[in-house]
């Protein structure tokens, strides 16, 4: 079993990552910017733009693996935190000989080559891609690193942040626009927390492509996430295209995952008939 210190603990992923990896055998150790989870494993408050604590803590924990989830698509200076964030993170893994996998996005794609694979070139569209490729860039100064690009990430315990914010909204009667025209690969959490797990002890190095293999709108995914979870009523809830802030289809390749993992990655519909609606009842 591994040291594993996973950055973004609080995050939607880190969340489910971090007791998976407890109960695989890891010692695993989790930073938050300012919310502590109630987690099993011990956490320590960490602004990852502070190159100085960064290494402070990873030499003071010595981790085997890093897994980098910290960086989200929201707050004010989300650029800053991604870019300045790798940066620590990678200078820290190379102090201390560890393995890093960082967590990146199919937002870094323009959306108008569909799909994509492991060697497209990022071509964003907005702030948060440019920073997410960006931070890309500065992870493959680090040898031993895997970059995990992934897609919308979905679970059947505890509401997704997108859906969450959907049920509120149309709890209290305000207006909520599904996009018909934007297309990506939702991944259910169960699945990319097994891949980077299975990935923190494979010697694949690079970019790989990790979401669930069914293809679908963000129209359509989000009406099957209110679904799941009953969300009712529906009276503002309207369907139509998006504008051109976010990229449209991105579709990811995912073939090279296929073969490097032993993880499946199945889509939502079979994600949803396997795992049924039994806490709902």
């Amino acid at each position: 079993m591994s040291r594993i210190l996973i950055t973004g603990g609080s995050s939607y992923l880190g969340q489910r990552l971090v007791p998976l990896a407890c109960e695989a055998g890891h010692t695993v150790h989790y930073t938050y910017h300012q919310n502590q989870p109630g987690l099993p494993a011990p956490g320590s408050p960490l602004d990852i733009r502070d190159e100085t604590a960064v290494h402070t803590l990873v030499a003071s924990f010595q981790p085997d693996v890093i897994i980098h989830l910290a960086g989200s698509n929201r707050g004010s200076d989300v650029s800053s935190v991604i870019r300045l964030g790798a940066g620590s993170i990678v200078w820290a893994a190379q102090a201390a000989g560890a393995r890093l996998l960082h967590l990146s996005t199919d937002s870094i794609f323009s959306g108008e080559t569909a799909p994509y694979d492991e060697t497209a070139v990022p071509t964003p569209v907005n702030a948060y891609g440019r920073a997410k490729a960006d931070a890309e860039a500065i992870v493959r100064q680090q040898p031993n690193s895997a970059i995990v690009r992934t897609s919308l990430i979905y679970g059947l315990h505890t509401m997704d942040h997108g859906t969450s914010w959907m049920a509120d909204a149309l709890a209290h009667g305000q207006p909520v626009t599904l996009f018909s025209n934007q297309i990506r690969n939702p991944i259910w959490v169960d699945s990319l927390c097994h891949a980077l797990l299975e990935l923190a002890h494979n010697s694949f190095k690079g970019i790989l492509n990790v979401a669930g293999r069914q293809v679908l709108s963000r129209a359509d995914f989000a009406l099957r996430m209110l679904d799941y979870w009953q969300v009712q009523p529906r009276d503002t809830l309207t369907i139509a295209p998006s504008d051109n802030s976010w990229p449209l289809n991105c579709e990811l390749d995912l073939r090279r995952a296929t073969a490097v993992l032993q993880t499946p990655l199945p889509g939502v519909d079979e994600v949803l008939q396997q795992n049924g609606r039994s806490h709902l009842a």
